[in-house]
Parts: C-alpha cells; sequence; structure tokens
C-alpha cells in the first residue's frame, strides 16, 4: 500500500510509518492539514490515515475537502477523539473507519489492508440493476447516461443493496454490513449517507428519478422494476 499520514505528533508519525515498513507499504508524512491536500493532490495513495486535532486545517476540514473533491480512497481516522459523537460525526463526513488512541500498530495495520482489499477487490466484475451499472474492478458507477463518483463508503452501500435488489435492509443492518457498527447508537448516518449518494445520482441524470426506495420507519431497498426507457 501507498499510505499518506496524516499526523502533527513526530512520535506517533515515526512510529506508524516504521510499523507499516516493516510490513512491506509506503508511507508518506504530512505534519498538519495544508501539507496534507499539497501531497494528495499528487495522487498515488491507496489510502489516507487522518488525525483530527491538526494545526492550520484540521481533519475534519481535510476530510470534507477528500470528500468534495471526489477523492474514493479509504480513510481511516486516528485520533485521540474517543467519544461515540466524535466517531459518528467522521463516518458521516466520508471517513471509512475509526481507530482510536491510544492503539496497536497491528490492528491499525490490519484494518487499512481490509480497506484498501475492499476497495480493489470482489468476485463479481460487476454488478446491474436496471439503468445503473457498477464496475467492481475500477470502482466505477454508470447510471442511465452518466457517472457517478461516490465515496468509499458510499459504494460499499450501494454495493451492498446491488447485490440483493428488492430486498428491504433495516438501518441496523445498514449499519452492522458498511459501518462495522454491530448496535444501534440512534444516529441517522445511515439517512444522510443514502441522501448524499441520491443526490450525487440524480445529478448524473436526474430525469429517471432515483433508484433507492425509503420503507418509512423501517430501512432501504434497491428497487426491482425500473424503467429503462
Amino acid at each position: 500500500m501507498n499510505v499518506l499520514l496524516v499526523e502533527d505528533e513526530n512520535r506517533i508519525a515515526e512510529f506508524v510509518a516504521q510499523g507499516f515498513s516493516a510490513a512491506g507499504h509506503s508511507v508518506a508524512h504530512a505534519g498538519d492539514g495544508a501539507q496534507a491536500l499539497e501531497q494528495l493532490a499528487g495522487g498515488g495513495y491507496d489510502i489516507m490515515i487522518l488525525d483530527l486535532m491538526l494545526p492550520v486545517k484540521d481533519g475534519v476540514e481535510v476530510l470534507r475537502h477528500v470528500r468534495a473533491g471526489g477523492h474514493t480512497m479509504p480513510v481511516l481516522i486516528l485520533s485521540a477523539k474517543v467519544e461515540l459523537e466524535d466517531r459518528l460525526k467522521g463516518f458521516e463526513l466520508g471517513a471509512d473507519d475509526y481507530v482510536p488512541k491510544p492503539f496497536y500498530i497491528e490492528e491499525l495495520i490490519a484494518r487499512a489492508q481490509l480497506l484498501v482489499a475492499r476497495r480493489g477487490g470482489a468476485t463479481e466484475a460487476s454488478l446491474q440493476a436496471g439503468g445503473i451499472k457498477l464496475d467492481r474492478l475500477k470502482r466505477e458507477v454508470s447510471w442511465r447516461d452518466g457517472s457517478v463518483v461516490l465515496s468509499s463508503r458510499e459504494y460499499r452501500l450501494l454495493e451492498l443493496l446491488m447485490r440483493s435488489p428488492g430486498h428491504l435492509f433495516s438501518r441496523q443492518q445498514i449499519l452492522q454490513q458498511v459501518w462495522d457498527i454491530n448496535f444501534d447508537p440512534q444516529t441517522n448516518v445511515v439517512d444522510v449517507c443514502i441522501q448524499r449518494m441520491k443526490r450525487k445520482i440524480e445529478a448524473a441524470d436526474g430525469a429517471h428519478g432515483v433508484l433507492i426506495e425509503s420503507v418509512r420507519g423501517v430501512g432501504y431497498r434497491l428497487k426491482v422494476q425500473l424503467a429503462d426507457g
């Protein structure tokens, strides 16, 4: 993996970089948010490991910029902010995983490897339902005559729905399979992600409506019958 590590504490940065290097991965380090965005512009990274409490631009601002810019690479937050509210905020902004400090380097590496593997690997090359196509090799989504750029979390959510068209997934099931949260934290993170994904699909070709159906008080499903004309 090519890792972009965004961490202002040099001791922690050196510890993480040594651990990933020993595991055979390449690590580039940014000491503040502004530097991270400059390095990100150069491309070539498989994953970003992001601290939240950063100088110049904090981690939240960096994450917003990353997702607003259409970057779909996984973002793993590594932070001393351990409250549930902080974790959920990170997920709502488009983070793919959240590891609290202090941490085990072995676990951090394993989580990063899993995120990158999920991003690149799949048994079926593509999924299709009506007018939407999900290319699992190129990680591209097309809807009717338009293309859709999704974050890693949005991509995983759409992939989940497309694997079982017509199946009604509860919010708890989606939290478990997309966010790896095994309890109900009374959050609207699923609804926020769904609405963000709908807006992107509509922007690609809004004339044909939205293919994701909400069942009030229950959850979401991908419509089985979609007009092709």
